[in-house]
């Protein structure tokens, strides 16, 4: 199994902002857990992030065919961008929403996803773990 770890907007500051919410690691260093996690579960990864749009829509596109699954955490996109819905519904690779922080813990902007109906789930507010839950909901 191959599943593509889509990071959107901002979380290139993944271990530098908001410390209490998204925690101290880096971005790198996550993604390298979650490789390594992959490697010893008989799985790969491959882990991507931009804070542009309509990159992470192509991202989406070119998954199609290469992937078996989209891990996504769009970050503020999720609360916005009809584009990447749209991406999503337009392939036929599953993709499940994640977030680090529970969203609906938070501001109120917060609380809706424009991605959610078109993913194949939802995990947030556990961390750096939400990624590692949503890579074991494809081996169920």
């Amino acid at each position: 199994m191959k599943l593509l770890i889509l990071n959107g907007v901002n979380l290139n500051l993944t271990g530098t902002r908001e410390k209490g919410v998204y925690g101290q690691q880096t971005l790198e260093e996550i993604n390298r857990e979650l490789q390594t996690y992959a490697e010893e579960h008989g799985y790969s990864v491959d882990c991507v992030q931009s804070n542009l749009e309509g990159e992470l829509c192509n991202y989406i596109h070119n998954a199609q065919g290469k992937y078996d699954g989209i891990v996504l955490n769009a970050g503020a996109y999720t609360h916005y961008s009809v584009a990447i819905r749209d991406a999503i519904a337009a392939v036929s690779v599953p993709v499940v929403e994640v977030h680090m922080s529970n969203v609906y813990a938070r501001e109120e902007f917060r609380h809706k996803s424009v991605l959610t109906e078109v993913c194949r789930g939802e995990i947030l507010g556990f961390g750096k773990n939400s990624y590692l839950l949503a890579m074991e909901s494809f081996r169920l």
